[in-house]
């Protein structure tokens, strides 16, 4: 977010720079003779193809997804982020280096991209990588499309933050929604999700003898449709206990039941925050599918897409278009939002949606900002004019 405001405030006042044509604008193009009602209709139109496009481009992600095209996939990711660097970067390094008149050359420059783009795939895609590489170029990439984003009319761009929104509620929530057929598809193989993920922590490996274990306890949540058979032996399964003994040598770890039977409902569930190797004959624990499905990943790290730090970041770059303290507010309404949704996180214990808060927020501290700061200055030259 930080990046795409200095992107902003140095490339904002240059007449290099255009509204680009894109998917976002293909059904209406904004004018300055046009009126503010039909403004807002061409950014419903806009927003509404936008959205049908991303629908159907993560139903063919699933569709490819559920076939095992894993490679196919990956080698599309690869793709599509080499031309987020090299195209997207390259264009944008050119408006940089002629706005500070920065002194090189074509081929120079060329081979500084290539190698650029080509180690920023490498180590987004693979493993081997040093975590730190890893999440800088996540976060030039999710930088530079946001950029871009920020060029589109401002109509077009709040109608679609709004948009997007509404589609991350549904994709994540509904039954039917593409991101969560996508992410119960993973959960059920046990496999990462081929996409741009951010990590919000590495995870490493040491020897179990050193490694710290932390630890999280959820308790399930009891069946409302008890019978009265369950009912009247609760207080008997509740005085039950469950101890999970992890083995300092091995990491092996031992459920050991000190009274009675421990009924599956009652029982508390101890994750690890940190990565736990298993033997491979147990395969996948109930407590990964509890992580994947919190959106945590086997790993225990919180897991968030890129898309919605993009979106996080063309909302604090349009307000960086009208002033900074709006900038203010916008960030510290989307940090509360992503803030109110770890907590909905640990609450519900499955995969949420990371965009409605935070966004839902961040408009609304958009426009009170600027309607506030508007009132306070046409009440400052009222009062200056009375003096």
């Amino acid at each position: 977010m930080l990046l795409v405001v200095l992107l902003v405030s140095i490339l904002n006042s240059s007449s290099s720079l255009s509204v680009t044509s894109s998917i976002a604008t293909i059904a209406y193009s904004e004018t300055g003779s046009d009126s503010s009602w039909d403004k807002f209709i061409g950014a419903l139109l806009n927003s509404l193809v936008f959205v049908v496009v991303v629908t159907v481009a993560t139903f063919i992600l699933v569709l490819f997804f559920y076939l095992r095209c894993t490679k196919f996939l990956k080698i599309y990711m690869g793709f599509s982020s080499f031309v987020v660097l090299g195209f997207m970067g390259g264009e944008i390094a050119l408006f940089l280096i002629e706005e500070f008149s920065v002194p090189v050359d074509c081929i120079t420059f060329l081979v500084l991209l290539f190698n650029f783009a080509v180690i920023g795939v490498l180590a987004v895609f693979m493993s081997k990588m040093p975590i730190i590489v890893t999440q800088g170029y996540l976060v030039l990439i999710g930088m530079l499309v946001a950029y871009w984003f920020t060029l589109l009319p401002e109509w077009t761009t709040w109608v679609l933050l709004v948009a997007m929104a509404l589609y991350d509620l549904a994709a994540v929530l509904l039954p039917v929604g593409p991101l969560r057929l996508l992410v119960e598809l993973a959960m059920s193989r046990d496999e990462d999700i081929p996409a741009l993920v951010y990590e919000a922590r590495p995870v490493t490996h040491r020897d179990s003898a050193s490694r710290p274990v932390q630890r999280r306890i959820w308790r399930e949540r009891q069946n409302a449709r008890l019978d009265s058979e369950d009912s009247s032996s609760l207080n008997s399964d509740l005085n039950s206990t469950v101890s999970i003994v992890q083995s300092s040598h091995n990491g092996a770890r031992i459920a050991r039941v000190e009274e009675g039977q421990v009924s599956e409902r009652d029982a508390e569930l101890s994750a690890p925050l940190i990565d736990r190797r298993m033997d491979a004959q147990d395969g996948m624990s109930t407590e990964s599918l509890m992580l994947e499905g919190m959106g945590l990943g086997s790993s225990g790290a919180i897991k968030l897409g890129l898309g919605d730090f993009i979106f996080y970041s063309v909302l604090v770059g349009r307000a960086a278009m009208y002033d900074f303290m709006t900038v203010y507010a916008c960030y510290l309404a989307i940090v509360a939002g992503l803030g109110i949704t770890l907590v909905l996180l640990a609450l519900y214990q499955k995969a949420l949606p990371a965009l409605p808060v935070s966004i839902a927020l961040g408009v609304l501290f958009y426009f009170l900002t600027r309607f506030l700061l508007e009132v306070f200055i046409v009440q400052c030259s009222l009062n200056l004019l009375m003096f």
